[in-house]
């Protein structure tokens, strides 16, 4: 199995923090989010990829619920394997999408060539240390608006420490990661 391979079977499923949402609640802890991650492969729906295409590309449907209001926030990811470890690249939602509709199941065929890379999110690197995939990276969504990741991926769990900054002011994000754990 390739590094890519192993990283995918820990990061494909269906994952939410509901341990630690209750644990954080029972604390009378009510601003952390419950969160939920379905993380799908869909290269079976990308039509017309190149022949020797080594990557494989994820839909995520995160969910975060908050103050009893749920908002979805989808991406389209590209995993390859790099010499440095394994490269996920953001994709933009294809034509005929938005947060709310794009999901795996309501995914239809899209053209490779038709997909475009994020222009705002700078590639994340992982490196596998000790048994477990660490890595993220800084984005400048714009010259005020910072997006720091930083993500921890075990057999065990999914950490996701996500944090938003506009003019050095922290806009989104908690103090500990949301711990994702397979249901």
């Amino acid at each position: 199995m390739s590094k890519l391979e192993a990283f995918m079977n820990i990061l494909t499923g269906k994952f939410d923090n509901r341990e630690q949402y209750k644990r954080f609640q029972d604390q009378g802890m009510r601003h952390f989010p419950f969160a939920e991650h379905i993380n799908t492969i869909c290269n079976d729906k990308i039509i017309h990829l190149p022949e020797d295409f080594k990557g494989i590309f994820l839909v995520e449907e995160s969910y975060y619920t908050s103050e009893g209001k749920t908002h979805a926030a989808p991406h389209l990811f590209l995993f390859t394997e790099k010499e440095e470890g394994i490269k996920l690249t953001s994709y933009d939602i294809p034509n005929g999408y938005d947060k709310t509709t794009f999901t795996y199941d309501a995914l239809r065929d899209v053209e490779y060539s038709c997909l475009k890379k994020s222009e705002k999110f700078t590639p994340a690197i992982y490196v596998l240390k000790n048994g477990v995939w660490e890595g993220g990276s800084v984005s400048m969504f714009s010259p005020v608006l910072k997006f720091t990741l930083f993500e921890r991926f075990s057999e065990e769990r999914l950490e996701v420490t996500e944090m938003m900054e506009a003019n050095g002011k922290k806009t989104f994000g908690y103090d500990e990661p949301i711990i994702y754990k397979r249901k």
